[in-house]
């Protein structure tokens, strides 16, 4: 018996070439034995509020290396990981809502994270390419790829459904404040949006924006 992994990616990809699509919808077929080592190693809890978010590295879309939370920069952050092509739909629909809200706030930020299966390295031109073509420029560093590395955070957020959004709100200092997953709900957005108002409440750095 084998495991399949599908790759993902978020609903800003709108103009790939054929051979994008050919790998994106791929499936990888991997052994159950080649499954366990890759899961093996340390222990990995479930991420709750008041947990430091555990390092997530990959790079925007402008190129440039991202490790987070680090690359917050002392800023209140959403990130929105999806784990398949079709959860693209849920994380657009999350960072366009927390767009409009909070869009124009200071230290307030962003960041869509598509989660590709590490064997998808063999068309990372092709994918990154289309995901530049198809978000505009000024949120190129409001994307950060990740290959490879998924199943640790699957179990930190505990994956169920792969067409949903993971959510995970951290505060200035990478501390997780707030998780959810599953498709846009402005019942679940405005409970996001009012923790998020009280932390720059309790933000003096964030709530006084510079002169």
């Amino acid at each position: 018996m084998t495991k399949m992994m599908i790759l993902c990616l978020p609903q800003s990809i709108k103009m790939l070439s054929k051979p994008a699509v050919l790998i994106m919808t791929a499936v990888f077929l991997v052994s159950p034995s080649s499954a366990a080592a890759f899961q093996g190693g340390n222990k990995v809890e479930m991420l709750t509020p008041g947990m430091p978010l555990p390092s997530l590295s990959g790079e925007y879309l402008t190129g440039r290396k991202a490790v987070l939370p680090q690359a917050a920069s002392a800023r209140i952050a959403l990130l929105a990981l999806g784990f398949t092509y079709d959860s693209r739909f849920a994380v657009e629909d999350w960072t366009g809502r927390f767009r409009k809200e909070f869009g124009t706030a200071h230290g307030i930020t962003f960041y869509e994270i598509p989660m590709i299966g590490g064997m998808a390295r063999l068309g990372r031109w092709f994918i990154d390419s289309g995901m530049r073509k198809g978000t505009p420029k000024e949120l190129h560093e409001n994307v950060i790829t990740v290959y490879g590395g998924g199943d640790p955070w699957k179990k930190r957020l505990g994956f169920k459904n792969g067409d949903d959004a993971y959510l995970i709100l951290i505060d200035s200092k990478g501390v997780v404040r707030w998780t959810h997953s599953g498709q846009f709900d402005e019942a679940r957005f405005a409970e996001l949006a009012g923790l998020v108002r009280k932390l720059i409440e309790d933000s003096p750095a964030i709530s006084t924006p510079p002169q």
